[in-house]
């Protein structure tokens, strides 16, 4: 297959990774984004794209030989370490040159009140007694939440539980991020006292913390488990001159 024809695989789901998708098929290049399909109706980027899991290591080797992959991007979530560890080894396995999009992590400001929590258990920990929490994280991570029967909690998704939560005192808040306007009037129309949540870095989901730093609210702040720092850039820009440097037409 001519180096032209040869297709960039993307693993996204996240904002960065498909302005990547535009700016690179902008330059010419052949782009697949593959998506987790966690959510029912994913913002598709531009460009061709898949959903669903590639079954592991192997299932992702196959699938970079099967479509003669000319270079793997990851530009997934901070927090899914599962498929960046996947794209690492397949990269490896396969001789691919690979490069991981990840977006600097928020730093704590004056006026921020964050207690760091390096786990989900110490952050379930950290709540007081009796607070009225928003839980701003991925449906999968609730569970450990479920022995707080002593606080109330707001649970943040984009999409209804399929199964129950497990939760004893707590409400859903079916909405996706906002503006400060939009975040600011969901705390004070849920008379919350604190958020929980993660470190995702960014700018889509910052809102609520800059409303959380206004009204004085504490965070209890999940931090990014230790990530491997090699081939790893902090920004679009980042990618494409690794892209530029590893392919040529």
């Amino acid at each position: 297959m001519p180096a032209s024809d040869r297709p960039i695989l993307i693993l996204g789901g996240t904002a960065e990774a498909s302005k990547l998708a535009t700016r690179l098929m902008e330059s010419g290049y052949r782009i697949i984004s593959s998506l987790a399909g966690r959510t029912k109706d994913p913002a598709r980027p531009e460009g061709e794209v898949r959903i669903g899991g590639f079954g592991g290591v192997a299932g992702l080797c196959d699938y970079i030989a099967g479509q003669h992959v000319a270079l793997l991007i990851d530009a997934t979530h901070p927090f899914a370490t599962q498929i960046s560890d996947n794209a690492i080894a397949a990269a490896a396995a396969t001789d691919l040159p690979f490069v991981r999009l990840e977006r600097p992590a928020w730093l704590q400001r004056p006026g921020d009140a964050w207690t760091t929590a390096m786990t989900l258990e110490e952050a379930v920990a950290a709540i007081p007694t009796r607070a009225r929490v928003l839980l701003a994280l991925g449906r999968q991570h609730i569970a450990p939440f479920a022995r707080r029967g002593d606080v109330h909690f707001v649970v943040r998704m984009i999409d209804p539980p399929e199964v129950p939560l497990g939760l004893i005192d707590y409400e859903l808040e079916l909405s996706k991020p906002g503006s400060l306007e939009e975040e600011t009037a969901i705390l004070k129309a849920k008379r919350l006292s604190h958020i929980v949540c993660r470190n995702s870095g960014g700018t889509a989901s910052y809102a609520k913390i800059r409303a959380a730093r206004e009204l004085g609210l504490p965070v209890i702040m999940i931090e990014r488990p230790h990530r491997p720092g090699a081939n790893t850039v902090p920004d679009i820009d980042g990618v494409i001159e690794f892209v530029e440097a590893n392919l040529s037409f």
